[in-house]
């Protein structure tokens, strides 16, 4: 263990500042440039390579350290999207929560319709199925839900 601490103290002297102003060129980010310099080392030390001279050496490890970069690059660009995704649907729950809250204030065979149509997704022939009813029935119950539920919405809320 001494002998590849050793040799990670001389590679961060050497090429330390090299490595690091690679990553950071990349992410933008002194942390995330502090992983990756890390992470590099520690490619480097596992790995069993030979090199030609110094130049190569030096070489492969900012070769290593582009790759880890990149990948961090495209990790974070999942994260925000999926972070980005995650605050979107949340919104737009919080903005269609008051619609739900009318659903809930209509006659039970209306409101079971709403739900599963919009909520679940099935089609008129799939709810008639589900509630045994003909499917004019499911539409004409669906018809009559949307116009309860426009009137409520209208007086509660001074839509248009």
């Amino acid at each position: 263990m001494g002998k590849s601490r050793d040799r990670a103290a001389t590679l961060l002297e050497k090429y330390g500042n090299a490595i690091l102003r690679t990553a950071y060129s990349y992410l933008h980010n002194m942390e995330d440039a502090e992983d990756i310099l890390q992470d590099t080392l520690i490619q480097y030390l596992k790995s069993d390579s030979e090199y030609n001279d110094e130049e190569h050496e030096k070489a492969w490890l900012l070769r290593v350290a582009i790759n880890l970069s990149k990948n961090k690059v495209k990790y974070n660009k999942v994260r925000e999207t999926d972070e980005l995704m995650e605050e979107l649907v949340s919104e737009e729950k919080e903005e269609l929560s008051f619609v739900w809250e009318a659903v809930k204030t209509l006659p039970e065979k209306y409101a079971e319709v709403i739900h599963l149509y919009y909520q679940e997704g099935y089609q008129t022939a799939d709810i008639a199925g589900i509630l045994n009813k003909k499917e004019s029935t499911v539409r004409s119950d669906l018809k009559r839900a949307r116009e309860k539920l426009k009137e409520i919405l209208k007086e509660g809320y001074d839509f248009e």
